[in-house]
């Protein structure tokens, strides 16, 4: 009969101590945030973005600061699930996914915003998609709960993948 069912297995990953868990969820949501921070370095939405022609459905400005806080603080809690679940060596892919589809997450701003390219952006919002999706899945597999903190993250960049596309084909010279 085995006693020890309260105690983690020794034989399997180390938790790290509740501090550690802490300090690494902060870590987590400073990483996180730096895309957002990164992406608007090269400017914000300004005259150029306010003169394009955009559809009906076009969200109002005020929409895009409380979704975007709400999805980065999902991405870094669900990447900090994933972490929790053996660290960097155990999740080395589902963490490099996660980490490459935040760099195309920040070039987009820059992209559309700094250098007024929806061309450009939609490309990259198609390859965010993609790792998107693939950074879903990797996560899932680890842990059911970050795979579904993903869920809306993927269905917003779905709907700025049309929005972003719409506003290319509306406003191409």
């Amino acid at each position: 009969m085995n006693m020890s069912t309260n105690h983690p297995d020794p034989t399997g990953p180390r938790q790290p101590s509740p501090a550690a868990a802490g300090l690494a969820l902060a870590g987590w949501l400073l990483l996180t945030y730096c895309a957002p921070v990164l992406g608007f370095s090269a400017g914000l939405p300004g005259e150029w973005y306010a003169a394009l022609h955009k559809p009906t459905w076009n969200p109002p400005p005020s929409i895009f600061g409380p979704v975007w806080s709400a999805l980065y603080t999902m991405m870094a809690v669900a990447a900090w699930l994933v972490w929790r679940r053996g660290g960097w060596r155990a999740q080395r892919g589902p963490l490099a996914l996660y980490l490459g589809q935040l760099a195309l997450n920040a070039a987009w701003s820059p992209l559309f915003f700094g250098l007024h390219r929806p061309g450009l952006a939609l490309l990259d919002i198609i390859l965010l998609l993609a790792l998107l999706v693939a950074t879903l899945l990797a996560f899932a597999r680890v842990h059911r709960g970050a795979g579904l903190l993903f869920v809306p993250y993927l269905l917003w960049v779905s709907f700025a993948t049309v929005l972003n596309f719409t506003l290319w084909q509306m406003n191409r010279s």
